[in-house]
């Protein structure tokens, strides 16, 4: 269902509310990071704060609200509401954008421009997912909608007609360039994926086929979808309550699995030898102690982000193609935008007129058998469609139409 919304016609309430990698380390990102179950209960709550036209975008290296708002504050409040940040801190940190520039903002990270890997196209996946949760639920308008239609177009665009997303170089394919660059004999590693999510299966296809690894084993707390994975790749696949033997016997640990606790702690190490853990979640599900421990490497998402090679050059060098595709899209929906709004004020005078052409009052004073009222509605009608788009008229034009309508029914 898509609503009208409240702010449907109102460009300059669009806004963008949030805290990225530029100004937060992922560990305070993680502060702040809203999960399925979160996300739902802001949509639980949002009625109360008068909302009904926003979707909220949560990934490794930002989280963000978007929607059509008066009171910025409202949506402030609906992210701390899930957070276990403190509210200081992340008005220390957070940006509004409205309007005009948090449309640009918006279709710039749809892009993969504000990735923190620039380029980034797994960003498109989870912008989906997140004005899907908020449409079942009713709160994204028609307005929105086309919004993010647009930016899709865009990003489409990008993708196909521009080398931004060229190469190999995503969150997920961090994980292979750092294994490949610091870990010797890695295809007689074990390797230990937890999480089999997006984010997951997408290293877990990149470990095959980039580096031919096949020692892997998977774990899911929901074991269908580690079955499901390990069954497209022919890999072992473990079960999480055997979690603490899987670790000890791994070498690399890639953990991209979301939890309120950690998954791994100091405790759970027990083994000797070395060991390269990778922490892909946000909030992070290895407890930083755990580095302290002889033999233990424990990299996470921002020093993987860090990485920099001749494809990421090659997509820098792609970056103006890829805004003078936005700025055309942009165009094409602010177009969208101008017409909608005449479209609105049109219909408003044309029931006006109606109104008053049915006023006993009135009727009284013309003739009514004489004189077509819908056709001079209609004539009045399409005389202010002229002025508003091909003259590019401005003034009150719902005045005027209905002073014409009035003049002419006059005569």
């Amino acid at each position: 269902m898509i609503k009208s919304g409240l702010y449907a016609n109102q460009i300059e309430d669009f806004s963008v509310v949030g805290i990225n990698y530029r100004k937060s380390a992922a560990d305070v990102r993680g502060q702040y990071a809203i999960n399925e179950q979160q996300y739902k209960n802001i949509l639980d709550i949002a009625p109360s704060f008068n909302l009904n036209d926003f979707f909220i975008l949560s990934t490794c290296n930002r989280t963000e609200i978007y929607g059509c708002v008066q009171q910025i504050e409202l949506f402030i409040q609906l992210i701390l509401s899930q957070s276990t940040g403190s509210e200081v801190e992340f008005r220390q940190m957070f940006y509004v954008k409205r309007g005009a520039s948090a449309i640009h903002h918006f279709f710039e990270v749809g892009s993969g421009l504000d990735s923190q890997i620039l380029g980034d196209y797994e960003i498109v996946g989870q912008i989906k997912k997140a004005v899907q949760l908020s449409k079942e639920r009713g709160f994204i308008s028609s307005f929105s909608e086309r919004l993010f239609n647009h930016m899709m177009q865009a990003s489409k665009a990008i993708k196909n007609n521009t080398a931004l997303s060229d190469g190999t170089v995503s969150v997920s394919y961090s994980v292979v360039q750092y294994i490949r660059e610091n870990i010797a004999d890695y295809t007689n590693k074990n390797i230990l994926i937890i999480g089999t999510g997006e984010i997951g299966t997408s290293t877990c296809r990149n470990l095959v086929e980039y580096l031919g690894i096949r020692k892997i084993t998977l774990i899911n707390r929901t074991h269908q979808k580690a079955l499901s994975l390990g069954a497209e790749f022919d890999l072992k696949v473990g079960r999480f309550e055997h979690l603490h033997e899987e670790i000890n016997t791994a070498d690399i640990i890639i953990v991209s699995s979301v939890s309120s606790q950690n998954i791994i702690s100091k405790g759970d190490i027990n083994a000797s030898g070395n060991k390269t853990i990778i922490d892909l979640s946000i909030p992070f599900s290895v407890d930083s102690s755990v580095a302290e421990q002889d033999g233990i490497t424990l990299v996470n998402i921002d020093e993987l982000s860090s990485l920099t090679n001749a494809t990421m050059m090659h997509r820098i060098a792609e970056v103006p193609k890829a805004k003078t595709i936005i700025d055309s899209t942009k165009v094409e929906f602010f177009n969208w935008y101008e017409k909608r709004k005449q479209t609105a004020v049109l219909n408003q005078v044309k029931n006006k007129l109606q109104e008053i052409s049915h006023n006993p009052a009135f009727i009284g004073q013309n003739n009514a058998e004489d004189i077509q009222h819908a056709e001079l509605i209609q004539k009045v009608v399409n005389g202010m469609a002229y002025k508003m788009k091909e003259k590019n008229q401005r003034g009150c034009q719902y005045l005027e139409a209905i002073n014409e309508f009035m003049n002419i029914t006059a005569k």
